[in-house]
């Protein structure tokens, strides 16, 4: 069965289930090259002679690309790639094992088969960073010094810094995470969690109203729609049983979305579900597990005395605590970057950024250690901390990287693209493309309209798409 006539039965519903597609589609790489002729082209890098030492720091999506196109591009390469995990999860799976469309085998796969022999794989994690003498340490006490360096650590989460809560407390008193994973050891718990989550909720809203908060954190974050998703993911689990609960989505910033277009479309999503209430300005701090009590620090301006001069009234800065009480609350924890990072030089030292990798954000060199790259979603860069970002910025690190090797500047260029597909109910997606620039869709359709279409390229095609190409480097 080819690719055309399995959506068709999806579709139509004509015998084949959700579940038989995923199956079918994920198995077979040949049906995955398929998939990719809608998809961006691949910019081939050209056969290269330079020589160094290159050491890949991580072994998630980022790490994984560069070191396809590494391998590829470099006549005789001279890579080691530092990374602990045998596994590899596929972390934009987690909402759908969450929502009851994946399990959790769909997303957890092996990743020994993505770094060749020709490369040597040191199975820890970097403790700390000495760019000044091109060398760097492991936690295990491993000295491994470079010529050139590719961070591509990823974020860690930080449920710690919220009052009274804990990571193992995940999955008790009503509290889910879909965020919560090991990556080192390949498991993604939360998307476990906050699927029996799920089914608890239905299970409460038979008999009652529960409430519902969903929030997100004042730091920046992966994939900045997901708190959403579960927020609408979830209120559609329960009306597609005519069932229904009360909905807060406590956000600390001030928009649904950073692009009008695509805020004035969630808003209307929301008006459509009607029992959703936005609660701006608002980032938790502090949770009562037994009270079922939420504490929010509530930023706002109030109006002041008006000033004569610049014919207008002051405003002042406020902020209060405020308490919220929940039946079922989804948290999305503060999120920073790695400590080995964060901690070194190769970190912002000042600024919003500060903490995370410093890059430039067009060509991804590091602004101060030009033979220091980075790729995905460690680097300090305004946008793009999905893995939609890090397969556009593949290429780019690559192309300049050898050109560094080869002592020239590196002339690639990353736009900031970024994509966010916004799940607002069972079946359909807003596919918020975008750059430093606006929005920048991928096809001419309206981006801040759902579509089914979005929904099953999500569901059926992007983890083969990533599993048999992103990965190996060919798109």
């Amino acid at each position: 069965m080819n690719y055309d006539e399995i959506m068709k039965k999806v579709k139509e519903n004509e015998g084949l289930s959700r579940r038989d597609a995923l199956k079918m589609m994920a198995l077979s790489p040949v049906a995955a090259s398929v998939l990719a002729s809608s998809a961006a082209p691949t910019t081939a890098e050209a056969s290269s002679d330079a020589k160094g030492k290159v050491v890949i720091v991580g072994g998630g999506g980022g790490a994984l690309m560069v070191l396809s196109r590494l391998r590829r591009a470099l006549s005789n390469p001279d890579i080691t790639i530092i990374a602990p995990n045998e596994k590899h999860v596929y972390q934009p799976g987690q909402i759908f094992v969450a929502a009851g469309e994946y399990e959790p085998e769909d997303i957890i796969f092996d990743n020994t088969g993505y770094i060749g022999d020709d490369v040597t794989w040191i199975k820890d994690e970097v403790e700390t960073f000495d760019p000044d003498n091109n060398k760097l340490m492991t936690k295990k006490g491993t000295e491994v010094a470079y010529d050139y360096l590719v961070v591509a650590t990823g974020v860690q989460y930080h449920y710690e810094q919220i009052e009274g809560l804990t990571a193992d407390m995940l999955g008790q008193h009503g509290i889910a995470s879909v965020y919560q994973s090991d990556l080192a050891a390949g498991t993604a718990v939360g998307a476990t969690i906050t699927r029996d989550w799920f089914n608890a909720l239905h299970e409460a809203a038979k008999t009652s109203k529960p409430r519902v908060i969903c929030t997100q954190p004042a730091t920046p974050l992966k994939c900045g729609g997901a708190p959403q998703k579960i927020l609408y993911l979830s209120d559609d689990f329960l009306k597609r049983d005519s069932l229904s609960a009360e909905f807060t989505f406590a956000t600390a910033g001030e928009k649904l979305f950073s692009l009008p277009e695509i805020d004035a479309a969630l808003h209307k999503v929301q008006e459509g579900y009607g029992n959703i209430t936005n609660k701006f300005g608002h980032n938790l701090i502090a949770i009562d597990a037994e009270k079922k009590q939420a504490t929010f620090l509530h930023k706002y301006q109030e109006q002041g005395e008006y000033d004569k001069d610049l014919e207008e009234y002051d405003m002042i800065d406020k902020e209060e605590n405020v308490v919220m009480e929940y039946d079922f609350i989804h948290i999305v924890p503060p999120t920073a970057a790695v400590d080995a990072v964060a901690n070194s030089p190769l970190a912002w030292q000042k600024g919003s950024a500060k903490g995370w990798l410093e890059v430039d954000r067009e060509t991804l060199q590091h602004r101060r250690y030009k033979n220091v790259f980075g790729i995905g979603d460690v680097c300090g860069i305004p946008i793009g901390k999905t893995g939609g970002s890090a397969r556009h910025q593949g290429p780019i690190v690559v192309g300049n990287l050898i050109s560094v090797m080869e002592g020239k500047e590196g002339t690639k260029k990353f736009d900031g693209y970024t994509v966010c597909p916004l799940k607002v109910s069972y079946g359909e997606i807003i596919m918020a493309e975008f750059n430093y620039d606006g929005l920048a869709p991928s096809f001419p359709l309206d981006p801040a309209k759902p579509r089914w279409v979005w929904w099953a390229f999500d569901l059926y095609m992007l983890q083969p798409m990533y599993r048999y190409l992103m990965l190996n480097g060919l798109m």
